[in-house]
């Protein structure tokens, strides 16, 4: 069981900021919507699939990036996540690397319910489930402090690997979260903040002497019917 009196975790920049190198773009790719049943309901490990909708978004969001040129791309192995980057990787000479480390939250005993559901079960609101994260205080789930430990390792090899490079990297929202709270330097609850879509591009560029937010939460789904 987690330490539920651990509090959130101290993050650092990457160590990848290094003077005369080229910038690093990470591109943090959303799942696109899932199965109705799972709507406002705390998925986390259910390996669910793409509705209809979500399976067009993600084709939309890949028409609309083939002119961008990636040097890798990295996937969660969740069902949700691989509908959504095969038709990224389809028209690219490059293989996904599935990172088991980039799966989704682990909401433990609040998994498969919906937020009236924990609101009345734990008396807890579900719209402060990041605050919750960093607390400890979902029973049977994850921390941030475990999120630390096994996403910011993945991101370290990924920049170093990647030093200079472009590569997007398709997970879900609680990871991108995770993942923008490490860069910035932010603790996880101020991601709070940031709306993370389905099927929503966010764009990172790792400069020599600083981190920048280019875009966050695009869309280009939402002007189609």
């Amino acid at each position: 069981m987690p330490d539920s009196q651990a509090g959130p975790p101290q993050t650092s920049p990457p160590s990848s900021l290094n003077p005369g190198v080229p910038a690093t773009h990470l591109f943090l790719i959303r799942h696109g919507e899932v199965e109705d049943r799972y709507h406002r309901v705390f998925g986390g490990k259910i390996d669910m699939n793409l509705s209809p909708r979500g399976q067009e978004q993600a084709r939309l969001l890949a028409a609309c990036l083939r002119s961008r040129s990636f040097d890798a791309i990295y996937a969660s192995p969740m069902r949700r996540a691989q509908q959504t980057v095969a038709p990224l990787a389809e028209a690219r000479p490059l293989s996904v690397n599935t990172v088991p480390e980039l799966r989704e939250v682990d909401f433990g005993e609040w998994t498969g319910l919906n937020f009236l559901e924990v609101r009345e079960r734990f008396r807890a609101h579900a719209y402060e489930w990041l605050h919750h994260l960093e607390r400890g205080s979902i029973p049977g789930g994850e921390t941030a402090r475990d999120l630390r430990a096994r996403v910011e390792p993945v991101l370290r090899r990924l920049l170093a690997r990647h030093l200079g490079q472009s590569v997007a990297v398709v997970c879900h929202g609680g990871i991108v979260r995770v993942l923008l709270s490490l860069l910035l330097d932010l603790p996880l609850s101020k991601m709070s903040c940031f709306e993370v879509d389905y099927a929503s591009l966010t764009w990172v560029e790792l400069q020599p002497h600083k981190i920048e937010v280019q875009l966050l939460n695009f869309t280009p789904w939402r002007d189609h019917p």
